[in-house]
């Protein structure tokens, strides 16, 4: 899957991980917009992604540019990313 990306995803306000593929063509701050709809639907409303959630890198803690591409950032297959 050259187009997407396996990435495992730690969600600290529901203290879950997920492994979700992620389009490496679109917007980070795209992505986020997905995760927080998907996150909300499957803890059936327990959690309310806003308009200020971020994704860090788990490994250095940087946070990525919501206007970055995510084929131009440092996520690849196996990142691990933290979403606050």
């Amino acid at each position: 899957m050259k187009n997407k990306y396996l990435i495992e995803l730690y969600v600290p306000a529901l203290d879950q991980i997920y492994n979700v593929y992620i389009p490496a063509n679109r917007r980070i701050g795209n992505i986020i917009i997905l995760i927080n709809k998907a996150l909300f639907e499957i803890s059936n409303g327990e959690y309310k992604g806003s308009n200020c959630t971020n994704l860090f890198d788990r490994d250095s803690g940087n946070r990525f540019d919501p206007n970055q591409l995510v084929r131009e950032s440092t996520i690849k297959n196996g990142t691990g990313l933290i979403l606050i």
